[in-house]
């Protein structure tokens, strides 16, 4: 990459899209700059079988790190049963055996969002082991080192594309018949590079779009009984984040320049917002995009 184009993207906030949503490695190291100092540190809690999600079964993909492993204990913290998949299978039975450790119901399933049949199984393995679904979190997805479209290996698009955008498809199209049965809800997870176009990422933007656009076709659809939104978050703390430094030769202090707040988020500021999407508090929002940015990207 030219030091222009670096200066260009770095002007624009492009790393605020590249750097997003993804549940591809577990929670980041503590974070070394000042501009993240001030980002609150999750507590430990255990879990509280009467909690605001008690007699909840939440279904989760992509739940053995960062935001949807962030997700998953906070659900289970209050009261929820959380059934959730994941590719590697060392790291979601650690996961769920932190979330019983602290007094909390959930299951780990290996499964690939991309295999429409390991997703099916996945969906109807979760009534079969806790009789019915309520919420369910598509929060799986991966991304790739930046290249410009002629660049772009294919085969990564592909990828990126299967997914990002074809695994929330199925997730969706697994989970509604049962959510009609409990009047449930979905929460997509997206990215503010899924709205507003960044260079260098156009695998990664094109499956965030697709996200968005699909949650608000499928809250059209299934207004009347199910709940359907979308977050976007801009940049989450994990080792996606320090793949995105390594990969863009950027500091920290760089990433976060353009951010209001000068930090990067931590999941479970991320999992603050799913949590009310998917609460009562939040009974007439559907269709709805909520950007998750630290104050304007989006």
């Amino acid at each position: 990459m030219t030091d222009f184009t670096r200066r260009r993207i770095l002007t624009t906030g492009t790393f605020a899209a590249a750097g997003l949503t993804t549940t591809v490695a577990a929670v980041g190291q503590a974070r070394k700059s000042n501009a993240s100092s001030t980002s609150p540190e999750p507590v430990a809690m255990a879990a509280n079988p009467g909690g605001g999600f008690a007699e909840k079964v939440v279904l989760i993909t992509g739940a053995t790190s960062g935001i949807g492993e962030a997700t998953a204990k906070a659900f289970a913290q209050k009261g929820a049963s959380v059934f959730f998949c994941g590719r590697r299978e060392d790291l979601g039975q650690q996961v769920e055996a932190k979330i019983r450790d602290m007094g909390g119901e959930a299951t780990y399933m290996k499964a690939d969002v991309r295999n429409a049949p390991e997703v099916k199984t996945f969906v109807d393995s979760c009534i079969a082991k806790y009789g019915r679904l309520d919420i369910a979190f598509n929060n799986a997805g991966i991304d790739y080192p930046p290249a410009n479209i002629a660049e772009t290996d294919i085969d990564e698009f592909d990828d990126l594309m299967s997914t990002n955008a074809r695994g929330v498809f199925l997730g969706m199209k697994y989970e509604i018949p049962h959510l009609l049965e409990t009047s449930g809800s979905i929460i997509n997870n997206a990215s503010i590079g899924g709205h507003r176009a960044f260079p260098n990422i156009i695998g990664y933007g094109a499956s965030k779009a697709a996200v968005i656009h699909m949650t608000k076709m499928a809250a059209q659809e299934y207004g009347k009984t199910i709940r359907i939104n979308v977050i976007a978050p801009g940049g989450v703390d994990t080792p996606m984040w320090e793949r995105v430094q390594r990969d863009w030769g950027v500091t920290e202090e760089q990433l976060v320049a353009p951010y209001p707040m000068q930090r990067v988020a931590q999941p479970e500021e991320i999992t603050n917002a799913v949590m009310w999407l998917a609460s009562d508090s939040a009974s007439y929002v559907s269709g709805m995009r909520f950007d998750i940015d630290g104050g304007g990207l989006g």
